[in-house]
């Protein structure tokens, strides 16, 4: 395409519409309108210009406003629908993701999960979306914003008396002393911190011109928002675990590759007694029983020295110790620990003991690790015990056959083969929590409770953010953006002598009432007139 030369010898890009120096109409259907198009100085828009290739097409396209709109239509559906059942992340690991959705939420979890909004916000389609609309934003911005820039960079204090005629506020008038009447309104424009520019008598009075990159402000803060919520699917970059520790046990921190350990000292729950506390919680005391005061974690941190095999325990070196509350984080590196939940009294071991059951002799007792059973159990003099199955949180499913829902140890149950010197076959015994099962009739041995060891668990939320103070750059560029384009207003005002003659325009991309006051307190006592509104004119007509 050949660029467009105007009268006045500058060289426009090709679909120009008013030239970018003295603003003459270069378009044929342009000049019966009553108004000339301000929005963005009939610039040159390649979106509006060019349509033959690939990138012409594509380019045109994400340059919509429409088609923004829709993409930021569809993410924010796409998002509340996957609000609607829990991420996969967050349910429990006690069944395949396929199969929880469906027993949980019937035949719309079979859907939710076959149309893959289990996993949504990491999900190929949703980066797509996101990226899309950070395309969108870019071209959107591009597009206008470099032809914008272009052309207000080339204006000339001396426009074409079309342009002028064709502005919103207009006005022709006379005055005696021009030259007594221009120094008093130059002096009412710097009184209103307008800039001044002068040529060959004319004038160009003008302010506010960086409020008109506002929107593109907050194109690039959105940009860089979007850019810092797509560096969390990275891997490394952001990281957001639940961690459970026992008392007295020591895990393995997640996403550190094995090179930090927690050990859990001690759990504490602290809560509020009615008669020493605040009378404040006596309402809520009363109704639930117990008002939470403060719970903590007491921890070691620990950090793996050396290298060690598979299976063999690694030395570690103690970090330091810390009180972990709520909203009082245990911080090292970029990883961050805070207090998030707590189980009291979990059980931890249950004790039994093999006995008679008609003379209630017993043979031995032998103790459970709920999280590390063992598969026999030797009790000495010919009597043990074997761990034939064992159901950590135990329930008949629909034909009747224990199963376990978890593999904490809510509800435990097992099946054992207690051996003896009279029985070497062994019996078989099921024993859950206040039930005992002998599938093969009466036993002529037992085994009986005799107690349990419980202990406090702690949940921890193991989170790691790098993304974060990309993610805040992101919004305070935006908040300035917004405060730009929306506290200033960039205002022009021409003054042309001709024939004698003063001709003055006005325009604004907001407020004209705003303006309007302006030019009337500048032109007050000068004996120029003040423009008029050309739309009311259009309106009255």
């Amino acid at each position: 395409m050949k660029d467009v030369k105007c009268e006045c010898g500058h060289v426009n890009p090709h679909g120009t519409i008013l030239c970018e120096a003295c603003g003459r109409i270069l378009e044929e259907n342009e000049k019966e309108k009553k108004l000339v198009d301000m929005r963005y100085e009939g610039s040159a828009r390649r979106s509006q210009t060019y349509n033959k290739t690939i990138v012409d097409k594509v380019w045109n396209f994400f340059s919509s406003v429409k088609v923004g709109v829709w993409l930021i239509v569809i993410t924010l559906i796409a998002s509340s629908i996957g609000t609607l059942f829990p991420q996969e992340m967050y349910i429990p690991p006690v069944m395949s993701a396929s199969e929880y959705y469906e027993d949980q939420y019937g035949w719309l979890g079979k859907l939710y999960y076959e149309l893959g909004f289990h996993n949504l916000y990491s999900s190929w389609w949703y980066l797509i979306l996101i990226a899309s609309i950070g395309v969108s934003l870019v071209i959107c911005s591009l597009d206008r914003v470099v032809p914008l820039y272009r052309a207000l960079k080339a204006q000339r204090v001396t426009r074409h008396e079309g342009f002028l005629k064709r502005q919103r506020l207009f006005g022709i008038s006379e005055a005696e002393n021009l030259d007594q009447s221009y120094g008093e309104i130059k002096e009412n424009l710097k009184a209103k911190r307008y800039h001044i520019r002068e040529e060959d008598g004319n004038i160009l009075a003008e302010k506010g011109r960086f409020s008109r990159w506002g929107p593109y402000v907050n194109h690039v803060g959105l940009i860089i928002f979007l850019i810092g919520g797509m560096l969390r699917f990275v891997p490394g970059m952001y990281i957001d675990k639940l961690l459970w520790v026992r008392e007295g046990e020591t895990k393995v921190i997640p996403e550190t590759n094995g090179e930090y350990y927690l050990k859990n000292d001690q759990f504490i729950l602290e809560v509020y007694d009615k008669n020493k506390d605040n009378q404040a919680f006596s309402n809520a005391i009363d109704k639930s029983g117990t008002v939470v005061k403060n719970f903590q974690s007491n921890v070691t941190l620990y950090k793996k020295t050396g290298d060690t095999i598979s299976g063999e325990e690694p030395e570690l070196e103690k970090v330091k110790d810390f009180e972990i509350r709520v909203n009082g984080p245990l911080k090292f590196e970029s990883f961050a620990l805070y207090q998030t939940s707590y189980k009291l009294d979990e059980l931890n071991k249950m004790t039994f003991a093999l006995t008679n059951k008609q003379s209630n002799e017993e043979f031995g007792t032998l103790t459970i690790d709920l999280y590390d059973p063992q598969e026999k159990y030797d009790l000495g003099n010919g009597y043990s015990v074997e761990v034939v199955s064992y159901f950590p949180d135990f329930e008949f499913d629909k034909s009747g056959e224990p199963v376990t829902i978890s593999r904490i140890p809510n509800n435990p149950a097992f099946v054992f083969k207690m051996l003896t010197p009279d029985k070497p076959d062994g019996e078989i015994s099921f024993v859950a929590i206040r039930q005992t099962i002998e599938p093969f009739g009466d036993n002529e041995y037992k085994l009986a409770f005799k107690g349990v060891e419980t202990k406090n668990v702690t949940a921890l939320t193991v989170r790691k953010d790098l993304t974060l103070w990309i993610i805040s750059l992101g919004g305070l560029i935006f908040m300035i953006g917004v405060a730009q384009g929306s506290y200033w207003t960039h205002r022009r005002i021409w003054i042309r002598r001709v024939n004698g003659e003063v001709w003055i325009a006005g325009h604004t991309n907001k407020n004209w009432h705003g303006l309007k006051r302006e030019i009337h307190s500048v032109l007050a006592g000068t004996g120029i007139k003040e423009p008029v509104d050309q739309t009311d004119n259009e309106q009255s007509a």
